[in-house]
C-alpha cells in the first residue's frame, strides 16, 4: 500500500540518512526501482513529473500500474508515489488520482502567492493523508522545459514556507537538474546550514542528485538533507546499456528484438544505479 513520505523522511532526518526519490518513466523503470528497494530493504519514493505522467498515459494509469506492482510483486517496504514539480492544477489531479504525496512548485510565483497557494494545498493534502513538498528558490537546469541557473534560496523565505506546515522542503543551494556543467560552482553548504538552523527538524530535499560528488552528497545529508532526487542518472545508464546491446547486434540474434530481451540490459542498469544510490544515501536496511 502506498504511504505518504512524511514518516520515512522524519526517520531519515533523525537517523542521518536520505531516502531516494527515483523518477519513473514507464513499467521497466517502476518495476526495477520497486524490486531494488525490496531487495535492499530500503524505503523509496517514486517521482512522477507532469511530462512523465502525460507520457505514461495519465495519472490514473500511473497509480494503477504502481498499485498493481505493489500487490503482484509483493513489495513490502514503504513506497510513496510523489508528484514532482507539480503546478497548482496538477497537484489536485494527482490528489484525485490516488498519489500519496505531492510537490507544489510555487518557486516562480511571488513569495506572497507561493505562501497563499501552499497554505491551501497543505490543508487539502493533509486532509487526505498525503505529504506535501514545497520549493523555495528555483533549482537550476531543465525540468520539463523549465530552465533555471542553480539559484540559491533565501533562508528567511524557506522559514516562511516551512512554517506553513509542509512536510519537507526543497531549497535551491546551487544544485542543477540534468548534467552538471564543467564550470559548476558546487553546493552552497553555508546556505544549507542557514536553512537548517531556521527550519529545525523539517526534512530538506536535494533536487538534481545526478552528478553531485559523493562527498558533497554525504555532507548535505549531515546538514539535514533527507530526500535526494535522482532521474537523469538512471536515464543515462539505461540508454548506455540499451545502446551497447544494439551495437553488439544482440537484437538480431534469435528473438533478441523481443522487448523483454531488448530492454533487459537497460533495466539491469537502472537496478545497478538505484542500488549504488541507496547505498550512498544510507537507506539500505532502513525499511525494517
Amino acid at each position: 500500500m502506498l504511504v505518504s513520505a512524511t514518516d520515512m523522511l522524519r526517520k531519515a532526518k533523525a537517523g542521518h540518512y536520505a531516502v531516494g526519490q527515483f523518477n519513473i518513466n514507464n513499467l521497466e523503470w517502476t518495476k526495477t526501482i520497486l524490486s531494488t528497494a525490496k531487495e535492499l530493504r530500503s524505503p523509496v519514493i517514486l517521482g512522477v513529473s507532469e511530462g512523465a505522467g502525460k507520457y505514461m498515459g495519465g495519472y490514473d494509469v500511473v497509480v494503477g500500474m504502481v498499485n498493481g506492482l505493489l500487490k503482484d510483486q509483493n513489495i513490502d517496504v514503504p513506497v510513496s508515489l510523489h508528484l514532482d514539480h507539480g503546478t497548482y492544477d496538477h497537484c489536485y489531479k494527482c490528489i484525485d488520482a490516488g498519489f500519496s504525496s505531492i510537490m507544489f512548485d510555487g518557486s516562480h510565483y511571488s513569495i506572497e502567492e507561493n505562501v497563499q497557494k501552499t497554505t491551501e494545498l497543505v490543508k487539502v493534502a493533509h486532509g487526505k493523508g498525503l505529504s506535501i513538498e514545497a520549493e523555495v528558490g528555483s533549482i537550476g537546469g531543465e525540468e520539463d522545459g523549465v530552465i533555471g541557473m542553480g539559484e540559491v534560496a533565501d533562508p528567511d523565505e524557506c522559514k516562511q514556507i516551512a512554517d506553513l506546515g509542509v512536510d519537507f522542503l526543497a531549497a535551491g543551494i546551487g544544485n542543477i537538474h540534468g548534467k552538471y556543467p564543467a564550470n559548476w560552482q558546487g553546493l552552497s553548504f553555508e546556505t544549507l546550514d542557514a536553512i537548517q538552523k531556521l527550519t529545525g527538524d523539517l526534512p530538506l530535499v536535494l533536487h538534481g542528485g545526478t552528478g553531485i560528488p559523493a562527498d558533497m552528497i554525504k555532507k548535505a545529508i549531515d546538514l539535514g538533507v533527507s530526500k535526494i532526487n535522482v532521474n537523469t542518472e538512471c536515464q543515462l545508464s539505461f540508454a548506455a546499456a540499451t545502446r551497447k546491446y544494439i551495437e553488439e547486434g544482440k537484437d538480431l540474434e534469435g528473438k533478441g528484438f523481443d522487448p523483454r530481451k531488448l530492454l533487459a540490459p537497460g533495466a539491469q542498469a537502472i537496478h545497478d544505479t538505484v542500488k549504488e544510490k541507496m547505498e550512498l544515501f544510507g537507506s539500505v536496511g532502513k525499511a525494517d
